[in-house]
């Protein structure tokens, strides 16, 4: 069977108060919409997708459907990516891959959209949606880039207006507008216009390949960006810097992608993960300390000066100045320099 000639795309993404966004988006399509219509909704790798679906099916006379692997793509049809897989697309087809995580979702909205760029150039029309931190700001600027249309929802009604805000704060969009009018915008522009083919920048291209093919190398990172020093905190592959985005992002050459602030995260929850495990060694040592020297047992009054207790008395010191260091981590993101040497 033959795939049918799509003339346009629409990819939508979101996060936080996302299943109700595109509830009420998609009541507003029309029933003959000329396009295909592609969902990312970042949620859990346990969530029901299906129960998801229904949800979004009682709201549109479009036909809803959790794709598979090497579907072909069917005009007036919604498509909503499936819990821990990646949605991409290729001319005619739908890809369901389980690569690695970008900016640690699967799916993503990002490779959604870039693989729909790279197949579909000037026929994409990218929406954002409600949500949290800067996901599908990296995406929606490949669409740009690639001729497509950009569509946002205003940010003073989204539940979350930081993935909105993200892309209207590094990019010129096409529209930012309330989610009630933009079916209406659709069909007028696909009703008077047809989308042009056009180029697709060579690192679309390639990103889009390499979430498609699931994996890299260092040749492929070397094209993207220059090398840095800095590690992948997912696998510990190095991390390129990619060079052409409007974001300040880094992939390395197993895929895993982070924006610069979800690097940072990372690299904070590691710090904290390694404070709460130096905590822990150091309370056993203290616990040992005391219990060699029998001091959990000493009668009221015993002044002896005992080397054991002196030196879990110096560990609780140092516990103390680790418990405000994390404290402090918590408030400001960068850790103090602790200046003073363990004495275990």
């Amino acid at each position: 069977m033959k795939s049918e000639t799509i003339k346009n795309i629409i990819t939508i993404g979101t996060s936080a108060g996302g299943i109700s966004a595109v509830s009420r988006l998609v009541s507003t399509f029309h029933e003959d919409l000329d396009a295909a219509v592609f969902i990312v909704i970042h949620v859990s790798r346990n969530s029901m997708t299906d129960v998801i679906l229904n949800t979004i099916q009682k709201k549109t006379l479009l036909k809803c459907v959790l794709p598979e692997d090497q579907d072909l793509i069917e005009n007036r049809t919604i498509y909503l990516a499936p819990a821990d897989r990646h949605m991409l697309l290729e001319r005619g087809t739908i890809r369901i891959t389980k690569g690695a995580y970008e900016n640690h979702w699967r799916p993503s909205i990002d490779v959604l959209f870039r693989s729909a760029a790279a197949a579909y150039n000037g026929c994409v029309t990218g929406i954002v949606l409600t949500g949290l931190l800067d996901d599908g700001t990296s995406g929606m600027y490949a669409i740009k880039r690639s001729g497509g249309r950009c569509m946002v929802q205003e940010p003073a009604e989204a539940d979350f207006p930081d993935m909105p805000n993200n892309v209207l704060g590094n990019m010129e969009v096409d529209y930012k507008v309330s989610i009630d009018e933009m079916g209406h915008i659709l069909t007028d522009l696909f009703s008077r216009s047809s989308c042009e083919e056009t180029v697709v920048p060579d690192d679309v291209l390639l990103e889009a390949e390499i979430a498609k093919r699931m994996s890299s190398s260092v040749e492929d990172l070397k094209k993207l960006g220059e090398i840095t020093t800095l590690t992948c905190p997912d696998c510990g592959g190095v991390l390129a810097r990619v060079a052409e985005d409007i974001v300040p992002r880094y992939r390395c050459y197993t895929g895993h992608t982070f924006t610069e602030k979800s690097l940072e995260d990372e690299q904070v929850k590691g710090i904290e993960d390694s404070l709460w495990v130096a905590i822990r060694m150091l309370e056993e040592r203290k616990n040992l300390l005391r219990t060699m020297t029998g001091n959990l047992s000493d009668p009221p009054g015993n002044q002896t000066d005992q080397p054991g207790k002196r030196r879990s008395e110096e560990i609780q010191v140092h516990i103390d100045r680790l418990k405000m260091m994390l404290m402090d981590l918590g408030d400001s993101g960068n850790p103090p320099f602790l200046t003073n040497e363990l004495h275990l």
